[in-house]
């Protein structure tokens, strides 16, 4: 594709969301980018929370973690460049520990800074015997510990595979409690504070959560929806599973970032509203073009943010950054990893 074609073709897609010369001059390096995949046997992967044009240029997959997760699995290129933050990355390296995994910045995250590995190993001591399921959203060595993974799609479905009395749920605090609500269960959040072990057994519960949060999606609040239901009542409201109980009781739908994606291409309503990343919501209209958004969107994350056209270029152009697991946390993270995705 020259780039004229790249341009028309963003245009096409972006005209209302990007300016036009920020437009033409993204193209020229998504021409380059293409250019050098294909020289470098690469794979670039893109989370939904990818900036606009990236996200419509140069992804080879976009989807949500598990749908990323599972296209890094199968892929058969030497290089795999991922648009998305450190443990998306480090998750497609467990899975492909011989191939080159690049990440474009050092793109963190609130909630995988949450807990540690030091953290988990606390917890298995004071519930011992109890199964762990970590989020997705969780660095290399944290998983490690765990017994599975989830993501925010098939968190329920993991958590009732298990088939268990009691599991530790780690380490989103609204994922969590969210999972509860949906399958029934009693949730308690232990202190950081050693307790007494007997006081412990007396407690009630059957999902040990954390206290970690999206700095995303906590800041969404059930007066948000309500002021948009009173400007806009026949709004359709979708929530991200990271929102807390109460914007998902106020919501009209939750699910993954794939979820909705999928709920809005089946569904027909006069406005929509999604309550996650605001790149996200530019992304979803620029494929339903016949659908009205509207634009609540203040809340950007930082992290999804630091990746960009010029630093994924870069990471192709020095293979930096270049993502490394030590392989005594791989073979024991792989296992969790690859359960995930056996559930779907």
């Amino acid at each position: 594709m020259t780039i004229d074609e790249m341009y028309q073709d963003l245009r096409s897609k972006l005209a209302d969301t990007v300016p036009d010369a920020e437009l033409y001059y993204k193209a020229e390096i998504a021409v380059e980018i293409n250019k050098l995949k294909k020289e470098k046997n690469a794979v670039i992967l893109g989370h939904n929370y990818m900036e606009p044009v990236l996200y419509n240029s140069v992804t080879d997959f976009k989807g949500d973690s598990l749908e990323l997760s599972r296209q890094a699995a199968k892929t058969d290129k030497d290089v795999i460049v991922f648009c998305g933050v450190k443990f998306m990355a480090e998750t497609a390296k467990i899975l492909n520990p011989g191939k080159t995994v690049l990440l474009p910045a050092n793109a963190g995250c609130s909630l995988a800074a949450s807990i540690t590995a030091a953290d988990v190993r606390d917890l298995k001591r004071r519930f011992p015997g109890v199964p762990v399921v970590t989020y997705v959203n969780t660095y290399a060595d944290v998983k490690a510990e765990s017994d599975i993974c989830c993501t925010s799609g098939n968190a329920a479905a993991v958590v009732e595979s298990l088939g268990a009395q009691t599991v530790i749920f780690l380490p989103d605090e609204y994922l969590a409690r969210n999972v509860a609500r949906e399958t029934g269960k009693h949730i308690i959040f232990p202190t950081l504070d050693a307790v007494d072990a007997a006081s412990e057994d007396e407690l009630d519960y059957q999902i040990v959560g954390w206290r970690g949060r999206c700095e995303v999606h906590e800041k969404y609040t059930v007066s948000d929806i309500q002021n948009v239901r009173q400007q806009f009542p026949d709004v359709v409201i979708l929530a991200h599973p990271e929102c807390s109980p109460a914007v998902i009781e106020a919501s009209d739908f939750s699910g993954s970032t794939s979820a909705m994606i999928r709920y809005i291409a089946k569904t027909d309503a006069p406005h929509y509203l999604l309550l996650t990343e605001c790149s996200m919501g530019d992304n979803v209209a620029a494929s339903n073009h016949d659908k009205t958004f509207l634009r609540m969107c203040s809340v950007r994350c930082p992290h999804m943010n630091m990746i960009t056209m010029e630093n994924t270029l870069h990471a192709l152009q020095t293979g930096q950054i270049e993502i490394t697991v030590p392989e005594e946390i791989r073979v024991r993270a792989v296992r969790a990893v690859e359960r995930m995705i056996a559930i779907g």
